[in-house]
């Protein structure tokens, strides 16, 4: 019985950093598999748009790291593409922000998708960034983006990436 004992704590010694690249309690940078913000990005604070970078394990898209850091939401505030010439033209989204509001998609696409009644739009230059997404299935959490105004952003549960979007009413 103390040889299984023991054969047990070292198995469990072994698996414990294999458990933890694959997302567990281990912290570091892994991307999606659940994980919710609980805040949204920083409002900008200067410096160059970066495009989130080809790494080993990670979307080539902006992501959020479970330690909370956003990857590619550094555009100006005053940068052209995020220009509206009428924000909230539909209203206020009014179902929640973060990590407490959860909404599971219920279908469209990029152009328009639902969930709980509520309509929205990806913007044209972050298509590219949800192409595997599931858009009958997926689970999203919606954040205000502090710098860009009459925008949101939608935060893909399962992916870990995110993209901007605005609001089209209900």
């Amino acid at each position: 019985m103390k040889r299984l004992s023991q054969f047990l704590a070292l198995a469990v010694l072994l698996a414990l950093p294999v458990w933890a690249q694959h997302g567990g309690h281990g912290g570091g940078h892994a991307v999606g598999g659940g994980y919710v913000p609980k805040h949204g990005p920083p409002a900008f604070r200067g410096g160059n748009h970066v495009e989130p970078a080809h790494i080993e394990g990670h979307p080539q898209a902006p992501h959020v790291h479970h330690d909370g850091t956003w990857i590619g939401h550094d555009a100006r505030p005053d940068d052209p593409r995020f220009h509206l010439d009428h924000p909230w033209e539909h209203g206020h989204f009014s179902g929640g922000f973060g990590r407490g509001h959860v909404w599971h998609l219920a279908g469209g696409g990029p152009g328009r998708f639902w969930f709980g009644g509520f309509y929205f739009s990806v913007a044209s230059f972050d298509v590219g960034y949800c192409g595997d997404w599931l858009w009958d299935s997926d689970d999203i959490v919606i954040y205000e983006d502090p710098d860009h105004v009459g925008w949101y952003l939608a935060y893909n549960v399962r992916l870990g990436t995110y993209v901007h979007v605005t609001y089209l009413g209900t």
